[in-house]
């Protein structure tokens, strides 16, 4: 199931895994991109030029495993985290050459749908699902040994995502309770966690949720700003907060809303002032349009994308050290826009549920049967 918080409906089928193509063919008529002759290095600034050349796009890894992953963490070309069904998580250091299973013992019956890496060898994982399904778990030591955290206590909470601000600084988002977003908050990196008062949250609509979809339903820039992105009632909403969780506003966006299944499936932020939102409805038999818009103002308001993509997405990033490129993965394919976030082009037909890139232009994309990949150019 594709889980909604407490919302939870079929997930979109299938798509085709093995269909892959350049993003060439659109790159080089695009106004915004220039020609190139040689492919860019991996230590250069990202242009729209490196997608032009023949060999760019996602490029599939062996991960040895048929676990659906949602939650990953890009920490640099060599080394990533992903996350999934049936309690797995899995690490490369090698750039996805070999991935060793590093699963937390006996979590075998979780959902696994972010995991958020501190560095190389720390990482918080989080668990889904009504009451004590919902779990926090932290390793130190790349894997080896994990501490379980938090266990929610309430039937009523459903956590759904979590974002760090820093290395000790996060906060994790449940669906409403009594009527408002739940907010749990760490100031030690996640070895402990505590629920913040819910004074400062603007009132949820009526059957508003988070989408567990692929750990960016909750995302933060800097040291104290955070977005949360919802959907499932009648509107798709934005909501921000600049002092870590304990006030918050809230704003309208375009994307399609109204039903359970239509919502803000993944926020992307570049820094403070701007950011992107991507998502949809996620039945395979309906169709997206306006699945996607943009903000310069810290998600004050948002614009709808002049072209969004033309499915439902999941997930959203930035790509490193460029002010106007980014992408977005979906069941049905992935795509990139050249002019951040008005125009978007599929690249890909391939199915992946999520996307992260790290600082040094290492991008990597995860999904459904064990799909890993990273991507190239």
């Amino acid at each position: 199931m594709l889980a909604a918080g407490s919302v939870a409906v079929a997930r979109p089928a299938n798509a085709p895994v093995d269909a892959t193509s350049s993003p060439a063919s659109y790159a080089m008529t695009s106004a915004a991109a220039s020609p190139a002759t040689t492919p860019t290095s991996a230590r250069d600034p990202l242009t729209a030029a490196s997608f032009t050349t023949p060999h760019a796009g996602w490029r599939l890894k062996d991960s040895g495993s048929t676990a659906r992953f949602r939650g990953l963490a890009a920490v640099s070309r060599t080394t990533a985290w992903v996350a999934g069904t049936g309690g797995t998580v899995l690490r490369t250091r090698d750039g996805g050459k070999h991935w060793r299973n590093i699963s937390p013992p006996g979590a075998d019956a979780l959902e696994f749908r972010d995991i958020e890496a501190l560095d190389a060898r720390r990482a918080v994982v989080l668990a889904i699902g009504e009451g004590a399904a919902s779990r926090v778990f932290r390793t130190d030591d790349a894997g080896a040994t994990w501490t379980e955290s938090f266990r929610n206590p309430d039937p009523r909470a459903f956590y759904d995502c979590l974002t760090f601000f820093d290395r000790r600084h996060g906060i994790a988002l449940s669906d409403p309770v009594d009527g408002k977003y739940r907010i749990l908050s760490t100031g030690d990196g996640g070895r402990s966690w505590r629920v913040l008062p819910s004074d400062g949250m603007p009132p949820a609509q009526q059957g508003e949720a988070a989408f567990a979809a692929s750990g960016q339903c909750l995302v933060s820039s800097g040291s104290r700003d955070a977005w949360i992105a919802t959907g499932g009632a009648a509107t798709a909403r934005v909501l921000h907060t600049a002092d870590r969780g304990r006030t918050w506003t809230v704003t309208d966006t375009p994307l399609p809303a109204g039903d359970p299944a239509r919502g803000i499936f993944a926020l992307a932020v570049r820094d403070r002032g701007h950011a992107l939102a991507v998502g949809g409805d996620y039945r395979p038999d309906q169709p997206s349009p306006h699945a996607a818009a943009v903000s310069a103002d810290a998600g004050a308001t948002w614009t709808p994308a002049a072209a969004p993509p033309k499915a439902y997405r999941s997930g959203a990033a930035w790509l490193p050290n460029s002010r106007h490129l980014a992408l977005a993965v979906g069941p049905t394919g992935s795509d990139l826009t050249l002019d951040g976030g008005h125009t978007w082009h599929t690249f890909d037909t391939g199915s992946y549920d999520t996307v992260d890139c790290a600082p040094d232009l290492g991008c990597w994309a995860a999904g459904e049967k064990g799909r890993l990949a990273r991507l190239e150019w």
